[in-house]
C-alpha cells in the first residue's frame, strides 16, 4: 500500500477529532440511543406483566376449578320420564331438555342464568384490581432508573473535572450496552428492574458527560445553544422511535427484538466513540470547577433547574400511568400503546431544533415561561380523550411545551456558569441532569400511587396546576446579576441582559493636583 493511503485514515481521525461538529454528532447518537432505551420499554413493560403474570396465573388456575364432564353413556338415577299419555320421554336433569317424540326429536335449551358481572367490551383486559396494582409497580420500575440516575450524577460531574469528558462517555456506553442485553432476555419483573437501575447509571455518564463536552466545545453563548439544540434533537428522536417501534416490535415479533436491535446500534456508537475521542486518554479540566454545592446555592440555578423538573415530571407521569389507563378506558391493542406518545415525541423534536435557534431571539426565559404554561394547559387536557385520537391534540403541545423549556434552560445553565462561576461545566450539567431525574424518579413513583388513590384524571390535574404555578419563577432569569470578577465575560454578545453596578461619583486620577478638586467637580 502506499504511503499516501495509509495516511489518508490517520489524517481523517486527526481531522474528526479536532472537530466540533464530529463531537456533536457523538453526542447525539449518545442520547439518541439513550432515550431510545428509556422509551421503548414504555408499552413493553405492562402488557408484558399482564400477559406473564395475571393471564399466566389465571391459565394455571383455571383448569384446576373445571369439574369433568359426567359421561354421556351414563344417565343419571330418574333423569327421564316416559309419558304413557302422548308417548314422549321427558328429561328432567341436566343442562338441557330434550323431548323425543315418537314421530321425531325437538330439542330446546333454557336460558342460561344470567352472568355475575357484564361482559367486557372486546379487547379490553380484565382484572382491574391487577391493573390497579399494576399502576404502582410499574411506576417503580420506570423511576428506578431515574433514582438510580440521581444518586451517581453528582459524582460524575466530579470525575469529569479530573479525568475529562472521553473516558465517561465510554464507561456509559458500556453500561448501556449490558443494561440494553439484559432488556432482552429479562423474564421477571425483578429482572426488568434491574436492568432499568442499570440503564441509569449508564445514562448519567452518557449525558452529564457529553452536555459538558458539548458546553466546553462551543464557548459562545449563540454557538451553545444551537448545538444544545440539536444535541437534545437527538434525545427528541429517541424518544420520537422508542415507544412507537417498542410497540411495533413486540406486537408483531416479540419481546427480545427491539432491544436487540439498539443493542446492534450501540455498538456502533461505541465504535464511533473509538475512532473520535479517544477514551484511552485523560483530559483533566485545566482549572478547578465550582463545587456542587456552590451551584446549589446560586438561586437562578435553581430556577432553570426546577423548570427543567416540573416540566419533565409531567411526562414522566404519562409514561406509566398512559398505557393502562387506555388498557381500562379505551380497550387499546397493543401497538396503539406506543403510538400514543408519537405526536408528543414528534412536536418535541420539533420544538427542540425551532427553539435552539429562536430561544436567542426572544429571551430564553421567555420560552421556558411559554413553555410551562402549555405544558400545564396540555396535562389537563389529557384526560378529556375518548380515543386515541383525542390524545393527539394534548400530546402534541406537551411534546412542543417541553421542548421549549429543554432548548431554554440546557444553554441558561452553562451560561450561568459563565456568568457567575468558574466556566468548568461537568457539575452545572450534571445538576441540570440530576433535575431532569428527580421528574423522571417523582414522576412515576408517586404518580402510579396517585393514580390508584384518587384516578389518573386528578393525577393530570395536579400536575398542570403545578407547571402553571411555577412559569412565572421564570422571570428571575431575565436579568441575572454577574459577579464582579465575571464582569469582562459580558462583552460577549448573550441573549440575557445582565446587572452591574459602579459608583456614582467619578474616580480622579493619580497623582493628584492642585486644580483636580475643581476638576471633579466640573465632571459632576
Amino acid at each position: 500500500m502506499p504511503p499516501a493511503a495509509e495516511r489518508a485514515p490517520r489524517c481523517w481521525l486527526a481531522a474528526g477529532r479536532a472537530s466540533r461538529r464530529l463531537v456533536l454528532v457523538v453526542v447525539f447518537v449518545a442520547l439518541l440511543l439513550d432515550n431510545m432505551l428509556l422509551t421503548v420499554v414504555v408499552p413493553i413493560v405492562p402488557t408484558f406483566l399482564y400477559t406473564t403474570e395475571y393471564e399466566g396465573a389465571n391459565s394455571s388456575v383455571a383448569p384446576a376449578r373445571t369439574e369433568p364432564a359426567p359421561p354421556a353413556s351414563k344417565a343419571p338415577p330418574f333423569s327421564s320420564m316416559f309419558s304413557y299419555f302422548d308417548n314422549t320421554t321427558v328429561t328432567v336433569s341436566g343442562s338441557t331438555s330434550t323431548v323425543d317424540l315418537a314421530n321425531g326429536m325437538e330439542s330446546s335449551h333454557p336460558l342460561q342464568p344470567p352472568a355475575s358481572s357484564p361482559p367486557l367490551p372486546s379487547g379490553c383486559p380484565g382484572g382491574e384490581e391487577f391493573l390497579a396494582n399494576e399502576n404502582v409497580r410499574v411506576g417503580l420500575l420506570f423511576a428506578s432508573k431515574a433514582l438510580v440516575q440521581l444518586m451517581v450524577n453528582p459524582s460524575v460531574g466530579l470525575l469529569t473535572n479530573r479525568i475529562g469528558y472521553h473516558i465517561p462517555m465510554f464507561i456509559g456506553f458500556v453500561i448501556m450496552f449490558l443494561s440494553t442485553v439484559m432488556f432482552a432476555f429479562s423474564g421477571t419483573y425483578a429482572l426488568l428492574f434491574i436492568a432499568r437501575a442499570l440503564q441509569g447509571i449508564g445514562s448519567s455518564f452518557s449525558s452529564v458527560a457529553g452536555l459538558g463536552m458539548l458546553a466546553s466545545v462551543y464557548t459562545d453563548d449563540f454557538e451553545r445553544g444551537n448545538a444544545m439544540g440539536i444535541a437534545l434533537g437527538g434525545l427528541a428522536l429517541g424518544v420520537l422511535i422508542g415507544a412507537p417501534f417498542g410497540s411495533v416490535m413486540y406486537e408483531f415479533v416479540g419481546k427480545s427484538s427491539p432491544f436487540l436491535v439498539l443493542a446492534f446500534l450501540a455498538l456502533l456508537d461505541g465504535a464511533l466513540q473509538l475512532c473520535i475521542l479517544q477514551p484511552s486518554k485523560i483530559f483533566p479540566e485545566s482549572t478547578k470547577g465550582t463545587p456542587v454545592f456552590t451551584l446549589l446555592r446560586d438561586p437562578y440555578i435553581l430556577v432553570a433547574a426546577g423548570a427543567l423538573c416540573f416540566s419533565n415530571m409531567g411526562v414522566a407521569m404519562l409514561e406509566p400511568t398512559l398505557p393502562i389507563w387506555m388498557m381500562q378506558t379505551m380497550c387499546s391493542p397493543k401497538w396503539q400503546l406506543g403510538m400514543a406518545f408519537l405526536p408528543a415525541s414528534i412536536s418535541y423534536l420539533i420544538g427542540t431544533n425551532l427553539f435552539g435557534i429562536l430561544a436567542n431571539k426572544m429571551g430564553r426565559w421567555l420560552c421556558s415561561l411559554i413553555g410551562m404554561a402549555v405544558v400545564g394547559i396540555s396535562l389537563l387536557c389529557v384526560p378529556l380523550a375518548k380515543n386515541i385520537y383525542g390524545l393527539i391534540g394534548p400530546n402534541s403541545g406537551l411534546g412542543f411545551a417541553i421542548g421549549m423549556v429543554d432548548s431554554s434552560m440546557m444553554p441558561i445553565m452553562g451560561y450561568l456558569v459563565d456568568l457567575r462561576h468558574t466556566s468548568v461545566y461537568g457539575n452545572v450539567y450534571a445538576i441540570a441532569d440530576v433535575a431532569f431525574c428527580m421528574g423522571f424518579a417523582i414522576g412515576p413513583s408517586t404518580g402510579g400511587a396517585i393514580v390508584r388513590a384518587i384516578g389518573f384524571p386528578w393525577l393530570m390535574i395536579i400536575i398542570g396546576v403545578i407547571n402553571i404555578a411555577y412559569a412565572p419563577l421564570c422571570c428571575y432569569l431575565r436579568n441575572p446579576p454577574a459577579k464582579e470578577e465575571k464582569i469582562a465575560i459580558l462583552s460577549q454578545e448573550c441573549p440575557m441582559e445582565t446587572k452591574s453596578y459602579t459608583t456614582q461619583k467619578t474616580l480622579r486620577d493619580f497623582p493628584l493636583t492642585d486644580d483636580s478638586d475643581v476638576e471633579a467637580e466640573n465632571a459632576e
